[in-house]
C-alpha cells in the first residue's frame, strides 16, 4: 500500500513538535519513538552497541539525520549529522565575523563534504564527519583534537609542540570571548552546510554566496567521474531542449529563426544563440541559451539561461561586458510611490544593495546577476528568506524550534519588507557596484531624474583585491618577466658557487682544478 501524502514530512518534524506530542500523548511500546534505536556492531571492540537516530528539522535550514553510537562494552562513543536532503544544485560558502559573546552560540551544520576555516589563524578543517554544533563547540572540538598527543610531541619535536600550543591558546581565547573579532568560513560544494543567520547582522558580518561547482568538486562529492567518462565536445547534446521549452511554446515567443550556433556568425542583438555546456547540478551535458539586449541609456547586456533536461536544473543570469572602469558607481534611488516600484533594475553579481529604512543589506554575490524591477528584487529576497527560515515552501507553517524572540525579530523584518513591496512606506535603495555594471531605470531619461543620484567613487583596496584587480598588470609585464628570469639565473649561479666552495673545503676538488 502506498504511503499517504506527507509521510516524508512527518518523519522530519521539528524537534519541539515531536517532544510536545510525546509529552502530550505518551509513548507506549507499540508506538513510534522520537529517537529510533538500532543494535549495531562496534568497530572498536566488535561487540554490539546501540545507534540512536533522530530525524528532525533545523530552524533556518533543512532536514538532517542526527546519529549517535554508544558501546557499553568498551565505552566507545561517536556522533555525527548527515543531511537528509539531496545534493544541492550549487555549492555554498558562508562567511561569519564573530565579534561578541552571543555569536558563539550561532548554530553550525558541517556536512561530511564541508571545509571549515578559521581565517585569522589560517586553520582549516578538511572534509570529514558531519557535525551539528555552534561556534563555541567547533572551537572546543578543534582545540581538543590538537591537544591529543601533545605530551609526546613535547618530548620528540618540541618546536612543533610550541607552535600547536600557541594555536590551542588562541582557540581557548576565542571560545571564552577574550579574542574578538575573528572570522570563520564554511565552504560546502554539496550545499548542505550552514551557519545560522540573524536579522541583526549588518555591515558584512554574515555573508552567503552560492557558486557553480568545478569538475573536481563534482567528482569529490560523487557527481561525475567514476565509470562515466566526461563527454567530449563532439558528444554534446543538440541545442534543442525538451518540447515544453521550445521556442514555439514559450511566452513571449522567441524568434522563429533566433536560435543559432554561437560560432557560426557574429553575435547580434535580439538573436538567441545556443552553445553546449555542462550542468553544474548533475554534470550532464546540457545547452545554454544567450541573447544580447541593449538597455537604453546604459549598455549592452547578455541574458543567459540554462535548463538541464536530466535533473531539472535552471539558472538565469545577466552578464555585462566592456572594459573595467576606473571607478565604481553608486546609485541612490528614492522610492516614493507604487510607480517607482516598477522601475527596471539591473543588479550585477558584484553589486551590493542597501535599504536603511527596511533594514535590508545584500552583499556582493547575493542573487548573482538579476534584471527585474525594484518590486521584483524585494519580493525575491523576501521569498527566499521566508522559505529558508520558516520552511513555507514545503507547506510548513513555520519552524516550531525557532525561539520566540528570534521569530518576533524575523516577523518584524518581513513586515517592513512587505510594506515596501506594497508601496505603503517610502524608502531609499542604494546600489553600490565597484564595476559600475548596475543600472536603475530613469523615468526622465535622458534628463536628470530628481529621485535618482548617480555618483562615481574610488574603489577601496579591499574591493580591488576581491575583484582581482591588484594582480592585473597590462603594461610592462614583459620587463617583469625578464627580471624574474634574471633572478632565477642568479640564484642558480649562487647555488653552484656555494656547492663548489663546499667541495673545495672538503678536499674534493683535484689539485690545480
Amino acid at each position: 500500500m502506498a504511503a499517504p501524502p506527507g509521510l516524508a514530512k512527518d518523519l522530519f518534524e521539528d524537534m519541539g513538535r515531536k517532544v510536545a506530542d510525546a509529552q502530550g500523548e505518551g509513548i507506549d511500546d507499540g508506538e513510534s519513538k522520537v529517537v529510533d534505536e538500532i543494535e549495531t556492531l562496534c568497530m572498536n571492540c566488535h561487540e554490539n552497541g546501540t545507534t540512536r537516530l533522530l530525524l528532525t528539522k533545523i530552524p533556518f535550514f533543512r532536514e538532517v539525520i542526527i546519529m549517535s553510537f554508544d558501546c557499553p562494552h568498551c565505552n566507545f562513543k561517536n556522533s555525527e549529522v548527515t543531511p537528509a536532503g539531496e545534493i544541492q544544485q550549487r555549492g555554498c560558502k558562508y562567511s561569519f565575523k564573530v565579534d561578541r559573546a552571543a555569536d558563539l552560540n550561532r548554530q553550525i551544520v558541517k556536512s561530511d563534504t564541508c571545509i571549515f576555516r578559521i581565517e585569522d589563524i589560517d586553520l582549516e578543517i578538511p572534509p570529514g564527519r558531519g557535525q551539528l554544533s555552534n561556534v563555541e563547540g567547533i572551537l572546543s572540538m578543534v582545540a581538543e583534537d590538537l591537544a591529543q598527543k601533545q605530551a609526546e610531541r613535547k618530548e620528540v619535536i618540541p618546536e612543533v609542540y610550541e607552535q600547536i600550543q600557541g594555536i590551542i591558546r588562541t582557540l581557548e581565547a576565542m571560545k571564552t570571548g577574550l579574542q574578538f573579532p575573528f572570522a570563520i568560513t564554511v565552504n560546502d560544494p554539496a550545499g548542505n552546510s550552514w551557519i545560522e543567520p540573524s536579522p541583526d547582522d549588518k555591515g558584512g558580518k554574515y555573508l552567503r554566496h552560492e557558486y557553480a561547482r568545478t569538475p573536481a568538486q563534482n567528482e569529490a562529492i560523487g557527481l561525475g567521474g567514476g565509470d562515466e567518462e566526461e563527454a567530449a565536445e563532439g558528444d554534446a547534446p543538440p541545442s534543442e531542449i525538451r518540447p515544453e521549452y521550445q521556442a514555439s511554446q514559450m511566452y513571449p515567443h522567441m524568434p522563429a529563426a533566433g536560435t543559432n550556433n554561437v560560432d557560426d556568425d557574429e553575435i547580434e542583438e535580439n538573436q538567441v544563440y545556443s552553445f553546449p555546456a555542462t550542468c553544474p547540478g548533475c554534470t550532464k551535458p546540457c545547452a545554454t541559451k544567450m541573447k544580447m539586449v541593449n538597455i537604453p541609456h546604459f549598455k549592452q547586456v547578455v541574458l543567459m539561461s540554462t535548463v538541464c533536461e536530466y535533473c531539472g536544473y535552471r539558472s538565469n543570469e545577466v552578464k555585462t561586458g566592456g572594459a573595467v572602469p576606473e571607478k565604481g558607481r553608486r546609485i541612490t534611488i528614492s522610492v516614493e510611490n507604487k510607480a517607482d516600484l516598477s522601475r527596471d533594475i539591473l543588479k550585477s553579481g558584484s553589486c551590493a544593495v542597501r535599504c536603511p529604512e527596511l533594514n535590508l543589506e545584500m552583499e556582493p554575490g547575493t542573487l548573482e546577476g538579476r534584471f527585474t524591477t525594484i518590486e521584483g528584487i524585494l519580493t525575491q529576497v523576501r521569498d527566499d528568506l521566508r522559505n529558508s527560515i520558516f520552511d513555507e515552501e514545503s507547506g510548513g507553517s513555520g519552524s516550531d524550534s525557532v525561539q520566540k524572540e528570534a521569530r518576533a525579530k524575523w516577523d518584524a523584518f518581513f513586515e517592513r519588507i512587505d510594506k515596501g513591496i506594497r508601496g505603503d512606506v517610502k524608502f531609499t535603495l542604494i546600489l553600490e557596484d565597484p564595476l559600475a555594471e548596475s543600472y536603475v531605470q530613469s523615468f526622465t531619461a535622458p534628463e536628470p531624474d530628481p529621485q535618482m543620484t548617480v555618483e562615481d567613487y574610488v574603489r577601496t583596496h579591499q574591493e580591488e583585491e576581491d575583484l582581482g584587480l591588484n594582480d592585473i598588470k597590462t603594461e610592462g609585464y614583459e620587463e617583469g618577466q625578464a627580471r624574474e628570469e634574471v633572478k632565477v639565473e642568479e640564484a642558480k649561479l649562487e647555488e653552484a658557487k656555494a656547492k663548489a666552495e663546499e667541495a673545495a673545503s672538503n678536499g674534493m676538488v683535484a689539485e690545480g682544478g
